[in-house]
């Protein structure tokens, strides 16, 4: 016995797609973020993501609810330990996301600046995956940079290729783990380190963490970190997003470094971040 299938009764997906850069970066329309994503819709958004690294929606007037529901259908989501949690109204025992605030930034963590850096870095396992929704944005400024961490590698030299491939960096979150009194160890992961689903290799460090290579001299690790550094400055890498009203950023956290540009004075610029944890039993080098 055999069977038919319908062609007119399979799922299609309704995403358009603009690519933002020709290196990183992307804008999707065309879906609902307020509704349950079909499989087909899913799939795509996970496909686009793995290809742009980076994914941008406008005009979405989600919740906490919705972006956290959003955030789910991509794996368990992460509650940070360290900045100000967002309860559910519908229950307000779980903290799924998290408020990314410049005032808190400038009086309690005393942050004035930024520097490329990737979510969640200092865990053993870090987050896959992030969301972040706009709450309050400035009238002009304050837009965040992502940038493409395989061809900021690829942009190496050799002989530097060749120094860093078996390196591993510290990534020291201490200071802000301890105004919450969380014990975590100091960790240090690969500066080079292989995508777990498309196999690139990916120039990984946080900058804004104090980044040293293990058993390395002082002064040998900071002369790399800086050259580093100058590679994840480079434009050709990069995509600059400016927040709107109702926009919304997904990105992939294992494939480069992301960089808020500080230059709105004053303003308690806001938003809301949901963390999606790494999948897997095992982090990937």
């Amino acid at each position: 016995m055999s069977a038919v299938l319908d062609a007119s009764n399979t799922p299609t997906s309704t995403l358009q797609v603009k690519p933002l850069e020709p290196t990183i970066g992307a804008e999707v329309s065309g879906v609902d973020l307020r509704q349950p994503l079909s499989i087909v819709q899913r799939d795509e958004i996970k496909s686009l993501l793995l290809k742009h690294r980076v994914l941008f929606f406008r005009d979405q007037p989600i919740n906490h609810e919705q972006q956290v529901a959003f955030a789910r259908q991509f794996g368990k989501i992460y509650a940070h330990p360290n900045t100000r949690r967002t309860e559910s109204r519908f229950d307000p025992t779980t903290a799924d996301s998290h408020r990314i605030s410049a005032t808190e930034a400038r009086k309690v963590y005393k942050i004035q600046g930024s520097r490329w850096h990737t979510d969640t870095s200092w865990l053993v396992r870090p987050a896959w995956g992030a969301v972040l929704r706009e709450v309050d944005i400035p009238p002009v400024g304050g837009d965040t940079v992502w940038a493409n961490g395989h061809l900021v590698y690829e942009s190496l030299s050799d002989e530097v290729k060749a120094r860093i491939a078996d390196v591993y960096v510290v990534h020291d979150f201490q200071s802000a783990l301890k105004r919450v009194n969380l014990d975590y160890p100091i960790v240090a992961h690969p500066l080079v380190r292989v995508h777990p689903e498309t196999g690139e290799k990916i120039l990984w460090l946080n900058f804004s963490q104090n980044p040293t290579v293990v058993g390395w001299d002082r002064a040998e690790s900071d002369a790399l970190i800086a050259e580093l550094e100058r590679a994840y400055h480079r434009p050709e890498f990069h995509v600059r997003f400016k927040w709107s009203k109702h926009a919304l950023a997904f990105w992939d956290n294992r494939a480069g470094l992301h960089y808020a540009v500080n230059n709105y004075g004053d303003y308690p610029r806001e938003l809301e971040r949901v963390l999606i944890e790494d999948f897997d039993a095992l982090p990937h080098y």
